[in-house]
């Protein structure tokens, strides 16, 4: 068979290929982003006063009226809360179970790896909680030989045992919640995480927690969501300038925050950029 026969031959299959392959392209529809859905899944947490907590059949915080707000700019008329933990935060965001996450999301070079991210929406900075009576604990130098609490999917005990090459002895406990059980009963001696987070626990129980106010990193809160969703991303980040604008996050932070003493910021963050 010469070359011109066989050309002849393929042609027709060769165009049947190809009208299939622009049919399967057409037929794939694009997973909606954020911005004009009706209904928004948000992962938040449910065990961090202050933050995000699950009471009397409600969830509450500031992270959750940063979401509530957040949503209402992208145009949605109804916000579902899904509780998550830590460490389920990339997981409900690859598998979809969540279309965006406000939940004290510290965005890391790792984390940008594997979700998207908005803001950030909040800078707090990493500290230290003991018991109110504690005194020599002054910075994370001093949590040496001490037992400190390694909360399951939290980076902050790993900044201070494997960045800092502080010796702490470790506990392991699933939330941070469970951490400030276990300092209450003596079983650790100190809880190293954000202070917007500390200061949450603290303000429940009044004189039984100090904090160092060591203030030893920055904690850039970002709103995950799903890694290709480039435009969900940017107007998450307008919501978000016109929240500080218009006066509703200063507003929120003193209303969770402002009975614990702690020091805030109520201009807008540097945003990292989407994509």
């Amino acid at each position: 068979m010469t070359s011109r026969a066989l050309e002849r031959l393929l042609a027709p299959l060769l165009v049947a290929g190809l009208l299939l392959a622009l049919a399967v392209a057409c037929g794939v529809e694009r997973t909606p982003g954020v911005e004009g859905r009706k209904v928004l899944r948000v992962g938040v947490k449910y065990d961090q006063p202050g933050l995000g907590m699950y009471s009397h059949g409600s969830f509450l915080g500031f992270d959750v009226d940063v979401a509530s707000y957040v949503a209402k700019r992208l145009g949605a008329e109804r916000v579902e809360f899904v509780a998550l933990t830590s460490e389920q935060r990339e997981d409900f965001l690859r598998e979809r179970k969540v279309d965006l996450v406000v939940a004290s999301y510290s965005i890391t070079p790792q984390r940008k790896t594997e979700v998207g991210f908005a803001g950030p929406y909040y800078v707090a900075h990493q500290d230290i909680m003991v018991r109110g009576g504690e005194r020599s604990v002054r910075g994370p130098r001093d949590l040496a030989g001490r037992r400190l609490c390694k909360s399951a999917g939290s980076h902050s005990w790993k900044r201070v045992v494997e960045e800092m090459g502080i010796r702490a002895e470790l506990v392991e406990a699933q939330t941070y919640s469970e951490c400030v059980d276990l300092l209450v009963d003596g079983r650790l001696d100190a809880v190293t995480t954000d202070d917007l987070i500390l200061a949450g626990f603290a303000l429940r129980r009044p004189g039984a927690f100090r904090m160092v106010n060591a203030r030893f990193t920055d904690e850039k809160y970002g709103i995950g969501l799903h890694k290709d969703d480039i435009g969900g991303c940017e107007a998450v980040n307008r919501a978000l300038t016109r929240m500080y604008q218009d006066g509703t996050a200063a507003e929120l932070l003193a209303r969770w925050f402002g009975p614990t003493g702690l020091k805030t910021t109520t201009t807008v963050p540097q945003f990292e950029g989407c994509g």
